[in-house]
């Protein structure tokens, strides 16, 4: 290991220096500061703007999922989303808990998210404490804390940002296993993470490829080897469920190497131009000492890390497409510590040649801090804009609202294709006055997402006996050419172009609330 990196503190230290030494990073006991500010931040940047006036689809479906009650989703799991299972089942306590003070909102739905991403910074800011020294851990949660793509994630409700904690505390816990701590809290912690999302999996490719690294001795391959076999064992029948509902991620395409990129410059969160420094950095960090046999370097457990999970879901992908930036958000957390420990490395060469280097470590970590707070106010724009609804692929609440104004007591609504419905099961006050038409048995007693509507026939037969009809449609299943194989879906669209006429259309992102009356 370089001497930049040693775990074992001067001894000579300054003030400054004192102040920012931890005391020994447990699972329990104090929380050193190196790791309470990155926590303190990344609340503080998650909790900022945080009710953003709707939910998009993805997290309109947790939401209406956690409200059904255990049996009923426990069914659901069966038939769809088995890979979302257990964060399901604790959302259901969350929001069930929080029911019994206020009716659960949007922003009680994200807490989880913002918890779990505060979580990631201190246990990356831990990491760097514990694999080279305080200030670089300080500096690693603080990049975390301050990169676009974990603030993003921080304000969704769904499971990535909690996932990420799971990978980076089971990190932490494979370095003390290591160096002769327990193997089973890391077991349980892995266990529990990858039945979060199963893709937290490809992170033991990592730890695999960080064991090798650094040579470790045949009883930490055995050891850890049991843990994984403990894992494989948790999640084997998630997996086997899941693996029959491949259908939910059809809508995957072949990703290219322009997908790469992007995923380069979200973890980063550095486009064009200034991603260069950053990767300047991150190659320093990474290092090319070498270190005693069996001993985990920051490099060593950073840099698979970030490069394992992505390559391996790419490469699969190129095959059966599993690939989204967000099944690998927990990789991010390698980047920060590789370019903590650059900065690190090149601070302390540059103390070594430059004047007054005895008061250059006291100023050091300070100076990082200051870098890294203007690093944050360059990229205030961007996270002032990802907090606006318009930033989610759609905003359920914009035509919710519309539909609530415009629908009068009694009229007949139809759903278009039939996944629309998840605007009336997460705002339902705004539909309570329409009939849904085509709606056959509702979702939380069919075990589905949206519900099972009627066949074709019975549709045919209830439209024909109206004379308005009120259509909440996706926007693209409006455009001329459209069509379903769904023969349910089919039939919709040609009633409607043959049988009525649009009357009034309002248009929100993504969705178009549509008054269609029968031709005269």
């Amino acid at each position: 290991m370089s001497s930049l990196c040693k775990d074992r503190p001067p001894v000579a230290r300054t003030r400054t220096e004192a102040a920012l030494l931890p005391v020994p990073v447990h699972v329990l006991g104090p929380v050193p500061v190196p790791v309470l500010v990155p926590v303190l931040v990344m609340l503080a940047l998650g909790l900022w703007g945080l009710d953003r006036g709707g939910m998009w689809r993805d997290e309109a479906v947790t939401f209406e999922v956690a409200h059904r009650s255990v049996p009923q989703i426990w069914r659901l799991l069966h038939g769809v989303d088995a890979v979302h299972g257990l964060y399901y089942l604790v959302m259901h306590t969350v929001l069930s808990g929080w029911a019994a003070f206020a009716r659960p909102g949007e922003v009680v739905l994200r807490l989880p998210s913002v918890l779990g991403a505060a979580a990631t910074a201190g246990l990356v800011a831990a990491l760097g404490v514990r694999l080279c020294r305080p200030r670089v851990g300080l500096w690693a949660g603080l990049l975390y804390a301050v990169t676009p793509m974990a603030g993003h994630y921080a304000q969704e409700g769904r499971s990535y940002a909690l996932v990420s904690a799971g990978v980076a505390g089971s990190t932490l816990l494979l370095v003390r296993a290591v160096r002769g701590g327990g193997w089973w809290r890391y077991g349980v912690v892995v266990a529990v993470t990858c039945v979060l999302h199963e893709f937290a999996v490809l992170a033991l490719l990592a730890h695999a490829c960080s064991l090798a690294l650094a040579r470790v001795r045949g009883r930490v391959w055995r050891a850890w080897g049991c843990a994984v076999g403990g894992v494989a064992v948790v999640l084997l029948p998630v997996v086997v469920v899941s693996q029959g509902q491949a259908a939910q991620v059809a809508w995957l395409g072949v990703p290219d190497l322009g997908a790469a990129g992007r995923l380069l410059e979200g973890f980063a969160g550095a486009p064009g131009v200034l991603l260069v420094p950053y990767l300047v950095l991150a190659g320093v960090g990474v290092g090319v000492r070498g270190n005693p046999r069996g001993e985990l370097t920051l490099g060593g457990v950073a840099l698979p890390l970030v490069v394992v999970p992505p390559v391996v879901l790419l490469a699969v992908s190129q095959v059966r497409p599993f690939y989204d930036d967000r099944y690998v958000l927990y990789a991010l957390a390698g980047v920060p510590l590789l370019v903590a420990c650059g900065a690190d490395r090149v601070a302390g060469a540059m103390g070594r040649l430059g004047a007054g280097r005895h008061s250059a470590p006291a100023r050091t970590p300070l100076l990082g801090v200051l870098a890294i707070g203007l690093v944050l106010v360059s990229r205030l724009p961007l996270l002032e804009a990802d907090r606006s609804a318009d930033r989610r692929p759609d905003n359920l609440a914009a035509v919710s609202r519309v539909a609530g104004r415009e629908m009068r007591p009694g009229d007949s609504l139809l759903f278009l294709p039939a996944f629309g419905r998840r605007a009336a099961l997460t705002y339902p006050e705004d539909f309570r006055r329409a009939r849904d038409v085509a709606l056959s048995v509702p979702a939380p007693v069919d075990g589905s997402l949206y519900g099972r509507e009627v066949g074709a026939d019975e549709l045919r037969r209830r439209l024909g006996r109206l004379d308005r009809v009120w259509m909440v449609a996706q926007t693209y299943a409006l455009r001329p050419g459209w069509s379903s194989r769904n023969p349910v879906e089919r039939l919709k669209r040609t009633v409607m172009d043959e049988e009525f006429v649009p009357r009034t259309e309002f248009t929100q992102k993504g969705s178009t609330l549509r008054l269609y009356v029968r031709r005269s």
